[in-house]
């Protein structure tokens, strides 16, 4: 299992021009404005559905509080390899909540800030050979979203506030990244 985690002041998913999760920092945070950051169009098995989404304002805290006043969150793309199982799903969830890479080297699980959790199958294209890349390392939909979900799961347990892209749709990602701030973390 793969995650690509971003330390990000806004972020977004859409399907079909709809907003299906967002990083929800809190009113008159850096991300407020339109979301300015790059936008793709990722093809990508995302993850969770639209009524998945907990949108519930005023949830996340501060991250990065007492430093300036920063507001931070973490984007995360996760992507899942053949024959991943419950341990990658504890060991990943336990990284993307406890990493230091907030302000003050805080983590997300220190100061709950907010978690937007993609699910991104291209994380395991190989292109050692050719000019297209292999996705044969990559789960299958059946195998990876109930990881993912998983994964999803475990960090709510842990209390965070989290959102999701939509398993399987093609997604448009916003987010302005941090930093940039942007780790790999493998499983």
């Amino acid at each position: 299992m793969r995650a690509v985690i971003q330390r990000a002041t806004s972020g977004e998913v859409r399907v079909d021009g709809e907003v299906v999760g967002r990083l929800a920092l809190p009113a008159g945070s850096a991300g407020d404005e339109a979301v300015a950051g790059s936008s793709a169009q990722v093809s990508s098995r995302g993850v969770g559905t639209p009524g998945d989404v907990d949108a519930t304002p005023g949830k996340a805290t501060l991250a990065g509080e007492g430093s300036g006043g920063a507001r931070q969150g973490l984007v995360v793309l996760l992507g899942v390899q053949r024959g991943d199982g419950p341990t990658q799903v504890t060991t990943v969830a336990r990284k993307i909540a406890e990493l230091r890479i907030l302000d003050d080297e805080r983590s997300a699980l220190d100061v709950h800030a907010p978690i937007l959790v993609i699910s991104q199958f291209t994380l395991y294209g190989d292109t050692r050979k050719g000019r297209r890349p292999s996705w044969a390392h990559a789960a299958p939909g059946d195998e990876a979203e109930p990881l993912v979900d998983a994964v999803v799961a475990d960090l709510r347990g842990r209390g965070l506030h989290v959102e999701t892209g939509q398993f399987g749709a093609m997604m448009e990602v916003s987010l302005v990244n941090d930093g940039p701030f942007t780790v790999l973390v493998e499983a």
